[in-house]
């Protein structure tokens, strides 16, 4: 299965100018047909405490377009949105939606950003899911949940193969980023694609380094530091057959 990310940089707080951005990168990159195409934590708006500005409200801005895309490029789209429950209590998402234009999988953050405020505005997700892809068992996360090997623990006894991580991370840690991303694949010998942005919001400055990482922790592809697409192709058999020869989640206590 062909795997792409796409980096690009947000215009805060601004939908329509944000997915214009999104669309020209991906018409670029052309697709192939039955992959799977990331876009980024809150990938419209920009990772922000602001519930009633950016939520998906009637016109589901964000989750609509992210269905054309799937329908478009006849291929499986997840990225980050955000809605409301009926006290305004945002809930940070990732949706994925098939070739089809139909949802099929829709996973609330575990881990709001304490530090940052995010847990006083957002309501915590209650705990991991997965779902299959193209003969893929698929675990996805956000952001934060990256600090917590027992999220992707409990996934990995769910039968996860292939890990996401849609992330808003910034300039400031980057290098926890990606060993953490290297890790998570390593322990859990497991795919990890991680997207985060670039460009700047009103308080940080956000660098990339999007990553797509093998079961052994190499790095397949790393889109840097640019607005780009960067793909790799995922080998089912391969992981089947590595976990096979290495057999440590068999041990798992």
């Amino acid at each position: 299965m062909k795997l792409y990310c796409v980096q690009h940089d947000i215009v805060w707080e601004n939908k329509s100018a944000t997915i214009a951005r999104v669309k020209s990168l991906l018409a670029a990159a052309r697709p192939e047909r039955g992959s799977l195409i990331l876009l980024s934590e809150m990938f419209s708006t920009g990772f922000s405490l602001n519930v009633p500005g950016i939520r998906e409200g009637t016109e589901r801005e964000a989750e609509k377009f992210l269905s054309a895309t799937a329908r478009q490029w006849k291929a499986y789209v997840m990225g980050g949105v955000v809605t409301a429950n009926k006290l305004g209590r945002g809930a940070n998402q990732s949706v994925v939606f098939n070739p089809q234009g139909k949802e099929v999988a829709r996973y609330t953050k575990m881990q709001p950003f304490a530090p940052g405020g995010e847990a006083k505005k957002y309501v915590a997700g209650r705990a991991p899911i997965t779902f299959p892809l193209a003969g893929f068992t698929v675990a996805p996360f956000i952001c934060y949940d990256l600090r917590f090997p027992e999220h992707f623990r409990v996934a990995a006894k769910k039968g996860a193969q292939l890990y996401t991580v849609i992330s808003s991370w910034p300039e400031a840690r980057i290098h926890h980023w990606v060993t953490l991303l290297q890790a998570r694949a390593v322990e859990n010998q497991a795919y990890v694609a991680g997207v985060n942005r670039i460009g700047t919001d009103p308080q940080l400055t956000y660098t990339g380094r999007s990553l797509i990482v093998g079961p052994g922790g190499e790095i397949l592809a790393d889109a840097g530091d640019a607005e780009t697409v960067i793909s790799a192709e995922l080998d089912l058999r391969a992981l089947k057959e590595y976990r096979k020869k290495l057999p440590f989640l068999a041990d798992m206590r």
